[in-house]
């Protein structure tokens, strides 16, 4: 960009906890193209702590969706629409009244320009390739966090997170249960975690499977307590979720069960073996009220096989490929 350097950068991205860590290679972008700006990130409150783990996220603007951004200051020299194709996102940032507007561009709001958007591109890719449109390098690879200051729950257990956000994306209880049950069997702490709200559903796992009522965390632990249990894991079984992006950010080795939406658009952007994605190749709807048929052709044996296989080599490793 060839404007003046811009005193603080307001960027949108008022989504979960996966979309605010695609996102982190972009807003690293950001601070290297304008190290003395302020980067304000407008975003869900809950999210204040794993946003301060960035290291370039300045100040938090609680905003709990579209239409929900409260901008009372004076106008940011440079707006970043990260969350979304528009219109609704595009119009929040207009009325900020920003300096320059980033943002991909929408036939409904035909005055803001911007590069096209492209529906079947990975989630980092794509808020990477914004910045480049606009001259400001991002490196899709630069996904780490910094670990939190309060020690893991748990540490070296092996994380079971059978929550999603929707019902498409969960891998059924019982099957979880499966895989619980055998890896205490072989001698493995395992841990279930989820939100306040899958509580109940981790209860039903860790009983299935005869684990202790003790090694359900969800519900227990706040975003930096649940980012300290993954970065010091030893593995982390989970489905397409905020948690598996975490296990991505950390270098904490990995299965991610994936259906309806395939892993090349939210798997992990890390390249190597410490994240296994498992996908039998069907698409489906990503808000269908039931398990996504696809991700139930995902069979006990196939993921306890995966697991056991990633549980060996970071062993083999002797435990040290965290990064």
């Amino acid at each position: 960009m060839s404007d003046p350097a811009p005193e603080r950068v307001l960027v949108l991205r008022a989504l979960g906890l996966g979309d605010l860590l695609t996102a982190v290679p972009a807003l690293r972008g950001l601070r290297r193209a304008f190290p003395a700006a302020s980067t304000l990130l407008a975003a869900p409150a809950p999210l204040r702590e794993l946003a301060a783990l960035t290291g370039v996220v300045d100040e938090l603007v609680p905003t709990d969706g579209l239409g929900a951004l409260s901008w009372a200051g004076p106008p940011p020299a440079l707006a970043v629409n990260l969350h979304g194709s528009g219109p609704e996102s595009i119009t929040d940032l207009v009325g900020t009244r920003p300096g320059t507007l980033l943002t991909h561009r929408h036939p409904d709001v035909p005055d803001v320009g911007g590069p096209p958007w492209q529906a079947d591109t990975h989630e980092v890719d794509r808020w990477c390739a914004l910045l480049e449109h606009a001259g400001i390098a991002a490196d899709p690879a630069d996904l780490g966090l910094a670990e939190p200051d309060v020690p893991s729950p748990c540490p070296g257990a092996v994380v079971l997170h059978p929550g999603a956000a929707s019902p498409a994306r969960r891998w059924p209880a019982e099957r979880f249960a499966w895989v619980a049950a055998a890896l205490a069997a072989a001698g493995h702490r395992v841990v279930v975690t989820g939100g306040p709200d899958e509580r109940p559903l981790a209860r039903e796992v860790a009983r299935r499977a005869g684990l202790p009522g003790s090694w359900v965390v969800a519900g227990r632990t706040g975003l930096s307590e649940l980012a300290a249990l993954v970065a010091r894991a030893g593995l982390v079984l989970c489905g397409d979720t905020g948690v598996a992006h975490l296990a991505t950010a950390y270098g904490t080795p990995s299965v991610l069960l994936f259906g309806p939406t395939p892993p090349s658009l939210w798997g992990p952007a890390r390249p190597g073996h410490r994240h296994v994605t498992l996908w039998s190749g069907r698409r489906g709807d990503p808000h269908a009220r039931r398990a996504d048929p696809g991700l139930l052709e995902l069979g006990v044996d196939d993921v306890l096989a995966a697991v056991t296989t990633q549980l060996d080599r970071h062993a083999a490793r002797g435990g040290t490929d965290h990064g």
